[in-house]
């Protein structure tokens, strides 16, 4: 599900924010898009709070935030790269540079009078004079593209501090969003139930179970009071939103270092993000479980099961209906303090890759006992994508 900040990035970003693009701007441009969607992000959190329905309005606020987060990141790291360009461009000609800036001072600091008189006469002079004409140009150009270069490099390096300012100041405002969002889903009354409370079958099942395929194959076979939802699930294959902005680390049955595969993704998030299931589904358990963490399971149709482990907090109860885009929880980790915040965003982004996510989301889908390949579900978007480096 889109949230309105979503689709205003999009929009935003389609808008060209400068007559004459050159890489740095345009990378400025996109972050710029982005750091507006953030203002916005943080502007809506007073109507979150006295909205009739504070979950939906406050998970937007916080959706919006990360996903005007991961927008700025891609600008960010696209202006650092050209800085490194650039960069690398003035060390492979130094040489070159430094006699072009030689010729500027000398024809600077002499008169172009006395550089034409020449001893061996008139037409040495003129001769003379034709060769500085020609010159000049040149190193004019030659100048004129440094400048423009250097210009990048200074419109990079504004971009960078405005954005730490911002982010430092903004972090504070998402906190208590999410701070805001775990009480509203506590207090929330008017969330459909399957089930007063667990089943004792489910404890007994959580007690017994020795590994998460068991555990998800026991729960599967439970009994329901009430069945799943009705909606389409098999006709949103390949249409799936991610449940949390990141970036996929490990894909389906992909060994890691120590040689360990697992049937489902590997997602790396930032610190304390907000994980939504994305398709209406009923809970079927939420809790810690061996050493994932707290683990949700969500049942989007007869049959399928979603698994979330690794979170922080979890939300709702077994037994709760949920609709697309509701928070099933947080991810753990600290962010840096507000005033280290900013600086910190700016240097992983330049990083790229998972710099600054550190938290890891494991996401598997089911279906009786059988995984399925996220791939297969899942859209990857702009700002959400597999991991490049």
């Amino acid at each position: 599900m889109r949230t309105r900040l979503a689709l205003a990035l999009c929009a935003a970003l389609a808008g060209p924010a400068f007559a004459q693009t050159t890489p740095a701007n345009q990378a400025v441009a996109d972050a710029e898009a982005a750091a507006a969607l953030l203002r916005a992000a943080i502007g809506q959190l007073a109507e979150a709070v006295s909205a009739d329905d504070q979950v939906v309005a406050l998970t937007e606020v916080i959706r919006g935030y990360e996903l005007g987060l991961a927008a700025l990141r891609g600008g960010l790291r696209q202006a650092s790269g050209r800085e490194a360009e650039l960069r690398d461009r003035f060390e492979a000609q130094r040489d070159q540079l430094a006699r072009v800036l030689g010729a500027m001072t000398a024809l600077q600091q002499s008169p172009e009078s006395t550089m034409l008189l020449h001893p061996a006469g008139a037409l040495a002079n003129a001769r003379s004079g034709m060769i500085l004409s020609g010159v000049t140009p040149g190193l004019r150009a030659e100048a004129e593209a440094l400048q423009a270069d250097l210009d990048e490099i200074a419109t990079v390096r504004q971009l960078q501090s405005n954005a730490a300012g911002m982010l430092g100041s903004g972090l504070d405002s998402v906190q208590e969003a999410r701070r805001l969002l775990a009480s509203a889903v506590t207090d929330r009354s008017s969330m459909p139930a399957r089930y007063a409370e667990d089943p004792e079958e489910l404890q007994a099942l959580r007690a017994a179970a020795q590994s998460l395929d068991d555990f998800a194959t026991g729960i599967a076979r439970m009994e329901k009071d009430v069945g799943a939802p009705m909606d389409d699930f098999e006709g949103a294959r390949g249409s799936l939103a991610l449940p949390v902005v990141g970036t996929v680390l490990r894909p389906y049955r992909e060994p890691d270092a120590a040689g360990v595969s697992r049937p489902g993704w590997v997602i790396a998030t930032a610190p304390a993000a907000l994980v939504q299931t994305p398709w209406p589904a009923t809970i079927r358990y939420r809790g810690p479980f061996l050493d994932y963490g707290n683990v949700m399971i969500v049942e989007p149709a007869r049959g399928y099961l979603m698994i979330f482990a690794g979170l922080s907090q979890v939300f709702g109860e077994v037994g709760d209906v949920l609709k697309a885009g509701d928070p099933v929880g947080l991810m753990g980790g600290a962010e840096a303090p507000a005033q280290e915040f900013g600086s910190q965003f700016v240097a992983d982004a330049a990083q790229g890759a998972e710099a600054g996510r550190s938290e890891t989301l494991y996401l598997e889908l089911r279906q009786g006992n059988e995984t399925l390949d996220p791939a297969d579900w899942f859209v990857l978007n702009p700002v959400v994508d597999p991991q490049q480096d």
